[in-house]
């Protein structure tokens, strides 16, 4: 009996236990579904949310028309293995035929790797598998044709998530004024793509999406809620060729004087559009790179390009003329401790005020100035804030350096300052502040704000044009620039920069030469930077450009030998191109200082076959290119890679018509002849999507008819 009531109690405690272990499941969940439902409801949702959709950046176009930013779509696919239509019949008849594609695509992995990963993720009921990211969009076509991948998002369980690439179809091209996207708080600040950050950024979108496990984010459907807007395209003022050219001529002076940095803008007189500005410094490992806009944020000692307005400040008061004369004596002057000297040897003795100012004397410039305002240096500070020489630009683009000229109340001023400031010291100016002074003077006295875009497209249709800004509308009398023209001519003609002067058009303009002081040294011997300002033609101004080189490190340092060659070989370039700007007699002259014969663009094979059976000298700087553009310079033909590659329709200017349409057609394009010859243009132009594009038309340098 005792054995039964024992068995009994165990029984008994065994059922009590598991009642309360009953109630307190029931007791949960009665708790869950009343008490705290509110809770798991908020987790619930949490897990489908709205998010972000990006819109398309907008392209950066240059005055041409040709793409100097766009954002190329890029692709992932994904698999949802678990989609409900998706069936395991679909899978396993299709899954081998899928994977073969794939492997014959991408040529990366036999057949039988994709297959492996694809059952795997089957087996796994992977919501999100990814099967291949960076797909173009011509891949992608191709690729939704693909068995499963057809059939869609439900049945097939294929997810396409575009991704956009923001690219520079020309490279290191203009590359920090066209500036770069950034990630994180900051924002896009660098360029063009910061100063119009919000024009091309657009819009978002929103989209349903689930949380799924592995942290990933998982589209509800295929549509939108949301759909994002566009972001507009601008078109800037940057002209392609010429940005090419200054480039160029800025990269080669710098190697062949082994130069720290330098800069070079170009600018149209009459509207002050920036039409090429280029920015090169050198690197740890000794290859000059556009890593910081020189142009716009550096703010230097000009030296001697400043005496400029020194000379416009005494003719507008009335202090001195032209030929007024002031003795040099042999080149040196003293002020208190100071010691000025000119870079000649010898002395000039009595000269005119016009032959200091072309001869670009320190002494003759400085004894002026301080014989005139010394007694009330004010006067002299004040002319040159009336010329606006003290004040920002207000540019759009970010990072513009401050101008410091200094008034006579500062703390720094000193018995030394106004002889220093005459001639170019202990003032701060950036090279595109000095260009728009320069500028001021070929366009009659009026100083426009510098232009860096000409409209913003939607689509193609314009929805907004930048017109010319005038900064000062006469910053001088008549009388005073058409002295200063003549002088500035002179400095060309008789003057520092007599080698830039050539027979076929007249240059305007001023050599600098100054040396850069050290924060800690002072002004050492060995430091110096080299510019050259001016416009051209003199009679008639067109273009207006400033060249910079800081610390050349051979002995060759003046303006006119080390920048001066830089602004002749663009004003050349501008010369040789631009007809309307020829003289009748002289259209068919090229530059004077080619003298090997000129070279089509080609196929690189076949050009340099012929160059070496004629014996002229070339230099090729890619021996793996297939194409190649042509370059004449003083002593050979350089060779340089064309760019010719899937995305974008290629620049077959400058070839014959034979290579141009053997190139085209390779591409699977319809080419238009109009005319025979050399290809002088295109439509459309390059850079330009190939999958926009069907047709050619080419236009040669001779027309039917």
């Amino acid at each position: 009996m005792s054995l039964k009531r024992d068995i009994l109690t165990r029984v008994s405690l065994v059922y009590f236990v598991m009642v309360l272990f009953a109630l307190a499941i029931l007791g949960k969940l009665f708790y869950l579904q009343l008490v705290d439902k509110d809770r798991w409801q908020r987790a619930e949702t949490s897990s489908i949310t709205y998010r972000t959709i990006e819109p398309n950046r907008g392209n950066i176009y240059s005055t041409e028309g040709r793409l100097l930013a766009v954002s190329v779509p890029y692709y992932e696919i994904r698999m949802d293995m678990k989609s409900e239509a998706f069936t395991r019949g679909i899978f396993d008849r299709n899954v081998d035929s899928l994977s073969i594609k794939l492997a014959e695509m991408f040529g990366d992995h036999h057949w039988t790797y994709y297959k492996q990963n694809l059952v795997r993720a089957r087996e796994k009921g992977n919501r999100y598998y990814l099967v291949k990211s960076d797909i173009t969009y011509d891949q992608l076509q191709q690729l939704k044709e693909f068995p499963i991948f057809r059939l869609g998002r439900y049945e097939g369980g294929t997810i396409f998530i575009q991704q956009n690439r923001r690219i520079r179809p020309h490279g290191l091209l203009a590359a920090r004024t066209i500036g770069y996207t950034m990630q994180g708080d900051i924002g896009n600040v660098v360029g063009f793509e910061g100063a119009y950050d919000n024009e091309l950024s657009g819009v978002e979108g929103y989209r349903l999406m689930q949380k799924i496990p592995g942290g990933n984010w998982m589209p509800v459907n295929d549509k939108n809620e949301i759909e994002p807007r566009d972001g507009y395209d601008i078109v800037t003022t940057i002209d392609i060729e010429l940005q090419d050219a200054a480039e160029y001529a800025l990269l080669m002076q710098l190697q062949k004087h082994e130069a720290d940095h330098g800069s070079v803008v170009v600018m149209e007189v009459g509207t002050g559009k920036v039409r090429a500005i280029a920015n090169l410094g050198k690197a740890e490992d000794g290859e000059y790179r556009e890593d910081y806009n020189y142009a716009i944020g550096e703010s230097t000692e000009p030296g001697s390009t400043f005496k400029l307005a020194s000379a416009i400040a005494l003719l507008e008061d009335g202090l001195v003329d032209p030929e007024d004369i002031v003795d040099v004596g042999e080149g040196v002057v003293y002020y208190n401790d100071l010691r000025l000297e000119d870079s000649g040897a010898e002395g000039l003795g009595k000269i005119s005020f016009r032959k200091a100012f072309e001869a670009s004397s320190n002494v003759g410039i400085s004894k002026l100035v301080n014989e005139h305002y010394g007694k009330k240096p004010s006067a002299f500070i004040d002319r040159l804030y009336r010329l606006g020489l003290n004040r920002k630009l207000g540019i759009e683009i970010k990072g513009e350096g401050t101008p410091d000229i200094k008034y006579t109340d500062s703390p720094f001023w000193s018995a030394v300052s106004l002889p220093m400031i005459s001639i170019g010291y202990e003032v701060r100016l950036t090279p595109l502040q000095m260009l728009t002074f320069y500028n001021a003077i070929a366009n009659d006295g009026k100083m426009v704000k510098p232009q860096f875009i000409e409209e913003i497209r939607d689509h193609g249709k314009t929805i907004r044009e930048f017109d010319k800004e005038v900064i000062n509308h006469k910053i001088c009398s008549d009388k005073t620039l058409g002295t200063i023209k003549e002088m500035l001519e002179g400095v060309v003609e008789t003057g520092t920069a007599k080698n830039l002067r050539n027979s076929y058009y007249k240059i305007a303009g001023k050599t600098g030469t100054c040396q850069i002081a050290d924060a800690k040294h002072g002004y050492t011997q060995g430091r110096y930077q080299a510019s050259f300002a001016g416009y051209f033609p003199a009679g008639d101004p067109r273009y207006s450009c400033i060249v910079v080189i800081s610390s050349p490190s051979r002995l060759v340092y003046y303006g006119n030998l080390v920048a001066g060659p830089i602004f002749r070989e663009i004003t050349d370039k501008i010369y040789v191109q631009d007809l309307n700007m020829q003289r009748e007699e002289r259209r068919e002259i090229l530059a004077t200082d080619h003298s090997v014969p000129y070279s089509k663009s080609g196929y690189t094979p076949e050009l340099k076959s012929s160059l070496d059976y004629l014996g002229i000298p070339y230099e090729f700087s890619n021996d793996e290119s297939e194409w190649v553009r042509t370059r004449s310079t003083g002593a050979n033909i350089l060779l340089r890679s064309s760019d010719v590659n899937s995305l974008y329709l290629p620049d077959v200017k400058d070839m014959g018509a034979k290579d141009a349409v053997f190139l085209l057609e390779n591409l699977g394009l319809e080419v238009h002849l109009n005319g025979r010859g050399t290809v002088r243009a295109q439509v459309p132009l390059p850079g330009t999507l190939l999958r926009n594009v069907k047709q050619v038309e080419l236009k040669m340098s001779i027309t039917e008819g």
